[in-house]
């Protein structure tokens, strides 16, 4: 077996090779993390290339993605289905190695990482989701859930502010088994970090509540291993271990240089590193005793099998909790949960009342709760306003087994840390703050997106009519944008009807991220056929009708009522009028176009939108011969009624709008 330098070696030069091959790419970073790397992988991480979705593996997040030929080479050294031909193809089209690590291309990769500072994040997220499900499910004399989180992580992760965000919330919540390996380079994109980040990294993560490890020698094999068993051994409070690296280590004149961060090393300084690292060994060459000390499958078998064997102990003595166990990790809905939906969206049609939809999402969330112990979330220090707190909400701090998590005012990290719950798998997770401050939240909500994992983001006062707050707080653009966003799915509800179906669209999605907007203020109920509820789920459809209508009326969430009126009072006039209600523009484009022809059909050109935001992203339904009734402004603080008026969101302006096109 090769000693362990020359283990590390192997992910040196697999990294400096892949990069120059590719020419493009982060070199410094792999190669000055390869010690550590090698200690952690070979000696602690719990995890079986055979199976990377072993539901007990320690979960390992790569923050400084840019670094991605580090996981690369660890996962094909270590066993993983990830042969030599990727690691060639390395920023290449259709590659499983793309530039940053993408969740869902190679087996291995948790969580998509390179915005910095997220994946950072998603690890605190899925220690919450480890502590809270084995809360959940370990009995005193079996530990079926009993894992670390593990995330590297750079001086850039620690500028962003969302590492502030996350990190001072894993402190408050005392995530024992989050550990977390600092590459202290002091090197960044643009060279030593000494001009531009200063702090005082371990006293900042010291007054968090986190044990700092200090002073570690990333390059000694000995000392970073006992920082990674003292930080194992601290179950009450994270750990941070700093160690001290160079970027580029083995490269003779860019390590220690910002020139070996992003870019290639050339071929000429590739040849002096293989001299000074004694590996003698052509590109991608790996030489079989190399790899005999990395392959992980052999042990990842045996320590698999010994859980395995746990479990089917576990089901023997505990089949309910062994079932139930199973099937929220599979990401399965409880057997009768959608009929119990379905029973309480009907009770809620027949009760008729009028409601404001963040309301009636908790309501929703009362009824449906009990039935989904999966359920987890909480909101950013505004659970009163966006009324997430349920009738059965505990809360995980002072109740480890609970569901509700008080996330403070830390929008961007509350967003990626249900990223990270999400991923670790067996709960059904979201977030809720004001739709206007979705904008802190926005990049972990494109990174959802684009992983294509259904967190579920709750956003209320959803318009102008959150009145008095004015303009800072009034969301304009946002639902229009949110729309844009490839993968996610926004519903905005007119009423508890349409709220209850948003939630569970939301609850049943795989395929990506939703967004529900609840506003503030009351709604009207709107009188439904059995056929039109089961049409909501179709993100839009035909809510009033006439014979031969001369225009069509298209509202989302608030202005839902406000076309009501203006129907009835154009039929009260002899024109006759359809009203489409348009809760998901997202989901309605995925309709066959024979139904999304019935709803808006061609031969009906006359046509007005009615929504309190941005007019840009309605043409495309709206057609030539359309008017907007929308806000192409900021808002205005005021009464709601008043700014509503103010805005021309009323009866007369519709009506006038629709006769203009007549």
């Amino acid at each position: 077996m090769s000693d362990h330098r020359t283990l590390a070696n192997a992910i040196r030069a697999l990294s400096m090779d892949a990069v120059q091959q590719a020419n493009s790419g982060h070199p410094g970073a792999p190669m000055g993390m390869a010690d550590i790397a090698e200690v952690l992988w070979n000696d602690y991480l719990k995890h079986n290339p055979s199976d990377p979705l072993w539901a007990d593996r320690d979960r390992f997040v790569l923050s400084n993605g840019h670094g991605s030929m580090l996981l690369y080479s660890l996962l094909h050294l270590s066993g993983y289905d990830l042969p030599i031909e990727e690691l060639k193809n390395f920023r290449q089209l259709h590659s499983k190695t793309p530039g940053h690590p993408e969740y869902g291309y190679a087996p291995g990769v948790e969580t998509t990482t390179g915005p910095l500072g997220q994946g950072l994040a998603n690890a605190v997220g899925m220690a919450i989701a480890e502590r809270t499900l084995a809360a959940q499910f370990n009995k005193p004399d079996m530990s079926l859930v009993d894992h670390h989180t593990y995330v590297f992580m750079g001086d850039g992760c620690l500028m962003e502010g969302i590492s502030h965000e996350v990190c001072s919330l894993a402190g408050t919540l005392g995530l024992g088994k989050l550990i977390g390996i600092y590459d202290d380079n002091g090197i960044s994109i643009d060279g030593e970090v000494e001009g531009w980040f200063t702090d005082d990294t371990a006293a900042r993560f010291e007054a968090y509540g986190w044990q700092v490890i200090r002073d570690i020698d990333g390059h000694n094999r000995e000392a970073v291993s006992a920082a990674i068993a003292q930080a194992r051994a601290q179950s009450e409070k994270p750990s941070l271990i700093m160690c001290k690296t160079t970027i580029g280590y083995g490269s003779p004149n860019k390590g220690g240089k910002e020139s070996s961060h992003g870019a290639p090393l050339g071929d000429d300084e590739i040849t002096l590193v293989r001299e000074k690292l004694g590996w003698a060994h052509p590109p991608f060459e790996v030489p079989q005793e190399v790899y005999a000390g990395w392959d992980a499958r052999e042990t990842g078998t045996d320590k698999q099998q010994a859980w395995e064997q746990q479990l089917q102990a576990y089901g023997e003595q505990y089949p309910q909790e062994h079932a139930e166990f199973l099937r929220r990790m599979a990401g399965e809905l409880p057997a009768d949960f959608l009929q119990s939906v379905d029973d309480y969206i009907k009770a809620t049609d027949a009760s008729a009342e009028k409601i404001a939809s963040r309301k009636a999402s908790q309501n929703a969330l009362n009824a449906i709760g009990p039935d989904l112990p999966e359920l987890i979330g909480g909101s950013a220090d505004l659970a009163g306003s966006n009324l997430t707190i349920w009738s059965g909400s505990k809360d995980i701090k002072t109740h480890p087994a609970g569901n509700y998590v008080y996330f403070g005012v830390r929008e961007f990290g509350m967003a990626a840390i249900i990223n990270g719950m999400v991923l670790h798998g067996g709960f059904k997770t979201y977030g809720a703050t004001f739709l206007m401050f979705s904008e802190y939240a926005r990049n972990a909500l494109r990174m959802a997106a684009l992983m294509k994992i259904p967190a579920i983001h709750v956003f209320t006062h959803d318009s102008i009519g959150l009145g008095e707050d004015g303009p800072t707080h009034q969301p304009v653009e946002q639902a229009a944008t949110l729309r844009l966003m490839p993968n996610m799915d926004v519903w905005r509800a007119c009423d508890a009807v349409e709220s209850a179906v948003s939630w569970k669209m939301a609850l049943v999605r795989k395929d990506g991220p939703s967004s529900l907007l609840f506003s503030r203020q009351g709604l009207p109920h709107q009188q439904r056929t059995e056929q039109q509820i089961a049409d909501i789920e179709k993100g839009g459809y035909v809510l009033r009708d006439a014979d031969n209508p001369q225009a069509i009326l298209i509202a989302t969430g608030s202005e839902v009522g406000l076309a009501i009126e203006a129907h009835t009072q154009l039929a009260a006039e002899g024109i006759s009028t359809r009203v489409v209600s348009m809760p998901s523009t997202n989901v309605f484009d995925r309709q066959p176009e024979s139904y999304r022809l019935s709803v808006l059909p061609a031969t009906i050109s006359a046509r007005v939108v009615i929504e309190a935001g941005v007019s840009g992203g309605w043409y495309k339904y709206a057609g030539s011969n359309s008017a907007m009734v929308c806000l192409d402004t900021f808002g205005e603080s005021g009464p709601a009624g008043e700014v509503f008026e103010h805005f021309g969101f009323n009866t007369i302006n519709v009506v006038n709008q629709v006769k203009s096109l007549l």
